[in-house]
């Protein structure tokens, strides 16, 4: 019977993660950790039930607070668990619409409320030093370095996702200075990006051509970003050598999201409208986009407070 549910399981895995990619043309990350947490509740539920067959027939809020309460009891963070109940929300509710369940427990489900908080978040002057190290890193004539520089300048003009910037082709570069990127739920915009950004890519685009001319090489690769062999370049790569230019500059630790908050955050905090920059981002809802103006507030109450002789 187990082997048989085994199969019966991961049938309906299949299927909602062909729903995920098809259907809702879900990036393949977003893929693999929604699909991740619908198997770790199969998984759960299988483990408490006395008859394995009967697994999801009588799941209701309850299995899904106690699989909730195991997860953060394995020290998963605030946070983790809020994304952990909406992924859960979204497969319970899927199974229903697919009378896989009859009802949909998931509806009812509350998880903490995430902390408002923001990843890590550079200053100007950091971030005139990164790119800065960037730069001079890159005036060692290392083709892998010139390609660095120019993904960084890119990615703090822009403010664009990582899997955003994998996944840009050439083509996607107006001479106007805009990079059109395919964002969350396959949803196009066009995002500027200003003179240091345009250098690079210009210093960029002849190197790449070189490395696509070498042996081996696909010279047909599209890709804007490719790796020494020609190759387009994976996110793992990005946030590696984000890693090493950090430490060779002496600052904090980023990720490319921390540097894409950074650059939203400094968009705020030189005037643009919140609208603007949830246009920028991509983002769905503008509630999301207003997370970076608590930071900007924090940054006005700081130098208040230095500076106000009542502060």
């Amino acid at each position: 019977m187990s082997n048989e549910l085994a199969k019966e399981l991961e049938t309906i895995l299949d299927d909602y993660r062909r729903e995920l990619e098809v259907r809702r043309g879900l990036s393949a990350h977003t893929c693999r950790a929604y699909v991740s947490e619908a198997r770790s509740l199969l998984a759960f539920l299988t483990e408490r039930s006395d008859d394995a067959s009967q697994a999801l027939a009588y799941i209701d809020i309850r299995d899904l607070r106690a699989w909730l309460a195991q997860r953060q009891q394995s020290g998963h963070a605030r946070a983790s668990i809020a994304r952990h109940s909406a992924a859960i929300r979204t497969f319970t509710s899927w199974m229903y619409k697919n009378s896989i369940i009859e009802t949909d427990p998931g509806i009812s489900l509350r998880a903490p409320r995430a902390a408002n908080e923001l990843p890590h978040v550079l200053s100007v002057e950091q971030a005139r030093t990164l790119l800065a190290a960037a730069r001079e890193r890159a005036e060692s004539a290392d083709p892998l370095m010139i390609r660095d520089r120019a993904i960084f300048e890119l990615l703090y003009a822009t403010a664009i996702r990582v899997s955003e910037l994998t996944g840009a082709n050439v083509s996607d570069i107006s001479p106007e200075g805009t990079l059109r990127v395919i964002g969350k739920g396959n949803k196009e915009r066009i995002v500027p990006f200003g003179r240091p950004a345009r250098e690079t890519l210009m210093a960029w685009l002849p190197v790449r051509a070189q490395l696509l001319a070498q042996e081996g090489a696909d010279a047909t690769e599209q890709a804007l970003f490719i790796g020494a062999r020609g190759k387009r370049l994976d996110q793992r790569i990005v946030r590696a050598a984000l890693s090493k230019l950090t430490a060779y500059a002496k600052l904090p630790d980023i990720t490319p999201h921390d540097l894409r908050h950074s650059a939203a955050t400094h968009l705020l905090d030189g005037g643009s409208d919140l609208r603007t920059v949830q246009e920028i981002l991509g983002h769905a809802s503008i509630g999301t986009t207003q997370r970076y103006t608590h930071v900007s507030a924090e940054r006005l109450r700081a130098a208040f407070g230095q500076a106000h002789p009542r502060a």
